[in-house]
């Protein structure tokens, strides 16, 4: 029915090889509307903006000619914009790294001790996401203010003497990361120990194996999946986050999200923009590739 009304148009030796092919692709009513949302909106957008990053920008960035150039990408390898294209894969890193460390012992915990509170436990987790980030990091800002919960308990327990400088440094922008994208390293690797066969941690008892190599060989090679899928969902925002240091950084720690947002904004240099943007494309899909490849693949399909 569908092959004939698509085909219903067309000449009769193209019309019988669109039906044959169509015959073939039963799947293709249901993938295409999906096919063209993501090409309409996910790829030609991204061909824009690869586009405008190759011109030529005029002497103040406000102007914009359509002449190829590379200088774009050969400038943000040096000075400045070097130093925080480094800081942004190194924040992005991190956050991965230490959600790792803790998200991992949290999801082990609730999927392997949680019992009948398993529900409850990974609920909490959840909840804050249901808060507006921005409410969230403005609460954040609040309590470690200079004026905040914090600094103003610390005083009147005569503990300093005078407000602590918590906000406006890395260690406030890595918090921040941290405490926005947590659960999204503890859901994957939580589907992935439930999903885990508990006759093979027998296996391993009667054999032997000592709960710390278990966990070695067993758990941990068996769990790798939520760890690259968790990998996938931690690091990518991360390293496109701009409200994170925005707000707890403040004007002394840019990250190349900013970076964009001051090109696109305030500069008016859309070229410069755009290749930061590229860029971070570029690290965003070799990391899923890696991730995938390695093995995130089959925890993802379980979390989303």
């Amino acid at each position: 029915m569908l092959a004939s009304k698509v085909v219903g148009k067309v000449p009769r030796n193209l019309r019988e090889k669109i039906r044959k092919f169509l015959a073939k692709q039963p799947h293709l009513p249901y993938v295409g509307p999906f096919s063209l949302w993501i090409v309409l909106f996910v790829i030609a957008p991204l061909g824009v903006i690869l586009y405008f990053s190759f011109l030529t920008t005029g002497a103040y960035g406000g102007e914009i000619f359509p002449i190829f150039t590379l200088e774009h990408y050969l400038r943000l390898w040096r000075g400045a914009y070097g130093i925080i294209l480094l800081r942004t894969l190194l924040f992005a890193f991190g956050t991965n790294i230490v959600c790792l460390l803790i998200g991992y012992p949290m999801a082990y915990c609730i999927a392997r001790r949680g019992g009948r509170w398993k529900a409850t436990l990974l609920f909490l987790v959840i909840i804050p996401s249901w808060t507006s980030w921005l409410i969230r990091l403005y609460a954040l800002r609040t309590i470690a203010g200079f004026a905040g919960i914090i600094n103003s308990t610390l005083l009147s327990l005569g503990l300093i003497s005078s407000p602590l400088g918590i906000l406006f440094n890395p260690y406030a922008v890595m918090f921040g990361l941290v405490y926005a994208f947590l659960p999204f390293m503890v859901l994957p690797i939580y589907a992935s120990l439930v999903g885990l066969d508990p006759s093979l941690l027998e296996a391993s008892v009667d054999l032997g194996a000592t709960p710390f190599r278990r966990f070695l060989t067993v758990t941990l090679p068996l769990t790798k999946g939520g760890i690259f899928a968790g990998t996938i969902l931690v690091f990518i925002p991360a390293l496109g986050s701009w409200l994170v240091p925005l707000l707890l950084g403040g004007a002394k720690v840019m990250m190349a999200g900013n970076l964009v947002h001051l090109q696109y904004m305030t500069v008016g240099n859309i070229p410069m923009g755009s290749s930061i943007a590229v860029v971070l494309v570029a690290v965003v899909l070799l990391i899923m590739y890696l991730s995938i490849k390695l093995g995130g693949e089959d925890a993802l399909e379980r979390i989303l």
